[in-house]
């Protein structure tokens, strides 16, 4: 198939563009001018058709879509924990982005978008444990609020006959090329401060619990979604398993060696007490599975930092 991923340079978008090229599709992206994928996540890149522009710009959009089957939306313009200070840019920017280029996928006669939710934040706080896709959707942040409002347009689009879709609602992705600058991604940012020999600074007092998953696994769910038409269209990506920050942080002392100095500071609002996915619906209706382990994940995350 030819295959639009909307950010495909970025941290999960460049291994979902090496998965699908893997698989035989033909890829074209639509990412920020000058903006390059990391080598060593990516470097089959020049294979991949490139579309300079802007999410929100409908010419370059336009542009993007034609003669695509499939477009895999992973462009977000906020993170959760910023998003509540300015909801109005949120909203302007990702969901009305997103109406818009549904919008335009349907004048261009594009059959399916697989959209990239946020199993992270979707639920609010957690009623049982694990999370399945029946969960109530009860977002403390903007960010949270905005991906279920595009999940619904996305069903409004379904139901009007115009547009397939699929919804993968990812817990916390880690792994190669992940920016430990970034204020998302505790795996990332820790690993990253264990290599600067900072110390790494906690929300709370540790035990918040969360499903890490590994982008080469999430890779793949997108691959298969973009692939496989099912009777189910939302589904859980995580590892289904649960690791506290401090769990989190011990794992990394024994696999890097080296052992931080740690901080706490005071929980945020936004921040559940525990968040671990159920996928078995995607085992079911996609045939995916988690294989990496997050020791092993942790490992190969370590080992690209250091390269």
């Amino acid at each position: 198939m030819k295959v639009l991923v909307l950010g495909g340079f970025g941290f999960i978008g460049a291994h979902v563009v090496g998965s699908l090229l893997a698989r035989g599709h033909q890829v074209r992206v639509l990412e920020w001018p000058g903006r390059r994928p990391h080598e060593l996540v990516l470097p089959r890149w020049n294979d991949v058709e490139l579309v300079e522009g802007d999410f929100l710009d409908a010419e370059a959009m336009s542009a993007a879509l034609q003669g695509v089957e499939v477009v895999v939306h992973l462009v977000s313009t906020v993170l959760p924990e910023q998003s509540n200070e300015n909801p109005i840019y949120d909203i302007e920017t990702n969901l009305v982005g997103t109406v818009r280029m549904l919008s335009l996928a349907r004048r261009h006669r594009v059959r399916k978008v697989v959209f990239s939710s946020s199993g992270g934040t979707i639920y609010g706080r957690a009623q049982s444990i694990p999370i399945t896709e029946a969960h109530c959707t009860e977002p403390l942040c903007s960010y949270g609020i905005t991906k279920l409002a595009i999940e619904k347009y996305l069903e409004l689009s379904r139901q009007l006959g115009q547009l397939e879709y699929a919804v993968l609602r990812c817990s916390n992705p880690y792994g190669e090329g992940q920016d430990g600058n970034r204020l998302q991604g505790a795996v990332g940012v820790f690993l990253s401060r264990l290599g600067e020999g900072k110390p790494i600074n906690i929300w709370g007092d540790g035990l918040a619990t969360r499903d890490y998953v590994y982008v080469k696994d999430v890779a793949e769910a997108f691959a298969l979604a973009t692939e496989m038409d099912t009777q189910a269209r939302v589904f859980n990506v995580g590892s289904g398993r649960g690791t506290s920050l401090n769990e989190l942080i011990k794992i990394m002392v024994d696999v890097t060696g080296v052992a931080p100095e740690i901080t706490y500071d005071r929980a945020r609002s936004l921040d559940v007490p525990v968040n671990v996915l159920d996928v078995s619906l995607a085992r079911r209706e996609l045939g995916w599975v988690p294989h990496t382990g997050l020791v092993d994940g942790i490992g190969r995350t370590w080992s690209s930092l250091r390269r």
